[in-house]
């Protein structure tokens, strides 16, 4: 068995209850699969009400769900519910039932993302960018005031999870050169610099979650807002890198990753650690924002963070008008 590191504990507390889980509902994204999946098993195990497994494939969320049920002896819990980060319209479709067919909702824990050295698009913008950060906050924006009614319906506190990357912050120099123009840039990055979209789109997640949450505090939004980062787990996440970095990975995780299972409690911390995680950097199921860089916090930090975040509000509205002015409204 390989050693431990000191960056990277094993065998993490499970934070969330039967107690604090009975009888509620969860949203997991990218649930058919590694941290998702283990996460959204955690949930049913514990005595959830509804837990959401919300996959781009239909086959392999049931799939996911025959073994959830089969580990957990339930069959009406887990439900498989189509959605796809890569469509603007399949995200605002998924929103849409929710928010029709959900009688609560008690947290969302946006973990789906992709990985992938190719230059593919989608909704007009490299597939990275669409799926890790414009779609996962499309669909924060269009849930976040069915998160604040079921806290004023059901006297609770409702929380949305961001699952980032520690690996964000060492993309700085990458950021550097985007950050006035990220989205054209990360847009046209050439072929051997594609494997740069995932850390920067997590550096994105990161700082925006820093920005909602200052724009929309728990005393007005009814909601905690956090990222996660799980730190590095043994997934699926590397199937599409190049060779030469995927094994790179592999040696990694034989080293010191976390298993999918041990990774997915940092996702069940965030559904449950308190008002004072809102709007911070968390990781090994506790609030580290000690994590964060003094470059990626302080003033001249905050206002890039208020660039990008207009800049993804701009293209928020333009696929659903007014959805975030209803997202922060009072």
């Amino acid at each position: 068995m390989s050693a431990e590191v000191p960056t990277q504990p094993r065998n993490l507390p499970i934070l969330a209850t039967e107690e604090s889980t009975a009888g509620k509902t969860y949203i997991v994204t990218g649930a058919n699969t590694g941290l998702g999946f283990e996460a959204a098993k955690h949930f049913v195990r514990l005595g959830a009400k509804k837990v959401i497994l919300a996959v781009r494939r239909i086959d392999t969320g049931e799939a996911a769900k025959r073994k959830i049920d089969e580990a957990t002896g339930t069959t009406d819990i887990a439900e498989v519910w189509p959605l796809d980060l890569s469509s603007y319209t399949s995200v605002k479709a998924f929103a849409k039932r929710a928010i029709a067919e959900l009688d609560r909702i008690d947290a969302v824990i946006e973990n789906a993302a992709v990985a992938t050295p190719e230059q593919t698009r989608a909704e007009g913008h490299n597939l990275t960018l669409t799926v890790n950060v414009l779609s996962t906050f499309l669909l924060a924006m269009l849930l976040l005031p069915k998160l604040k009614g079921s806290a004023e319906e059901y006297g609770i506190l409702p929380r949305l999870s961001i699952v980032t990357s520690g690996i964000g912050w060492d993309a700085r120099d990458k950021w550097e050169e985007i950050k006035e123009d990220p989205f054209v840039r990360m847009d046209a990055l050439p072929v051997e610099e594609l494997m740069a979209t995932y850390p920067i789109s997590k550096l994105m997640d990161s700082l925006t979650v820093r920005e909602l949450a200052a724009r929309l505090p728990v005393e007005q939004g009814k909601v905690v807002i956090n990222a996660v980062c799980p730190g590095l787990c043994k997934t699926e996440l590397v199937r599409n890198c190049p060779p030469a970095v995927k094994q790179s990975i592999v040696d990694q995780h034989v080293l010191y990753g976390r298993t999918a299972e041990d990774g997915s409690r940092t996702l069940l911390a965030g559904a449950v650690l308190g008002k004072d995680s809102h709007g911070t950097f968390t990781s090994n199921c506790e609030i580290r924002e000690d994590k964060v860089p003094v470059w990626a916090k302080d003033e001249e930090a905050k206002k890039w963070q208020e660039h990008l975040w207009a800049l993804i509000v701009e293209e928020l509205e333009a696929v659903e008008p007014g959805c975030v002015q209803k997202a922060l409204q009072n």
